[in-house]
């Protein structure tokens, strides 16, 4: 209920009124039946434009970090992914990500659509990168068709670390449906999975136009930071000692 009266009436209408999105490929989608919609990720707004613009309801498989908060803050935002129909995953890895796995494939079974990111977490920089292969796993076990959605200026209206969205259009570029049913039974052999994944994003990198770097975005943050902290520590070194204690 919840899900829907932010769609309708709270906050959809809002969304389209100030950012005006556009759509392509909406014929695209199933009108029934389990279906994986893959897109990019540019924003934090992804998850709200991505479930407003297409008419059947998308679960996405969300940090559980997100349903563990505390204080008020973390009360609110717990509610909100809940409400909102996030189902929180625990991302460490191993097991967690066996369980993870299990529960898209739960959802995909009962006949829904679910939203992924096969790139695990945001853009760093507005590229697209390395797709990481529980998608194929999942579209394998449930035997359901994977729909590349490509979320187009998303990065520009909230790069990483802005809170307020800028104001201008968005867009949604929808392809037609991967089947993948020809590996039926393959879903423990990784260089099929590897081999779908990189179908997936290849689809991706078309429909959104963007630079494809073949390297995981978590390492590319992880580069990003230590960058930072490299040039952080030259400035402090080349930085005289009396200034330095000035300040």
């Amino acid at each position: 209920m919840f899900y829907w009266f932010l769609k309708h009436i709270a906050l959809g209408p809002i969304l389209k009124l100030l950012f005006r999105p556009w759509v392509e490929g909406a014929e695209n989608l199933p009108a029934e039946g389990g279906a994986i919609l893959a897109s990019n990720h540019l924003s934090f707004s992804d998850s709200f434009f991505l479930p407003m613009e297409v008419e059947r309801r998308v679960t996405f498989l969300a940090k559980g970090d997100y349903f563990t908060g505390r204080g008020i803050k973390g009360k609110l935002t717990a509610a909100f992914f809940k409400g909102i129909n996030q189902v929180p995953v625990d991302r460490s890895g191993g097991r967690a990500s066996e369980a993870a796995l299990n529960a898209g494939v739960r959802i995909l079974n009962s006949g829904e659509l679910l939203g992924i990111y096969p790139e695990g977490t945001r853009s760093p920089d507005g590229r697209l990168y390395r797709g990481k292969t529980g998608i194929a796993r999942m579209a394998l076990e449930a035997g359901v068709p994977v729909i590349p959605v490509a979320m187009i200026n998303t990065f520009e209206i909230q790069p990483p670390g802005q809170v307020v969205p800028r104001i201008m259009r968005v867009g949604l570029r929808i392809g037609k449906p991967l089947d993948f049913s020809r590996y039926q039974g393959m879903e423990s052999d990784r260089f099929v999975l590897r081999s779908i994944t990189d179908e997936i994003m290849y689809e991706l990198m078309q429909l959104s136009g963007q630079e494809y770097v073949d390297m995981y975005a978590t390492k590319a943050k992880e580069d990003i930071a230590d960058a930072h902290t490299a040039a952080r520590e030259a400035l402090v070194a080349d930085t005289p000692y009396a200034e330095r204690k000035a300040s």
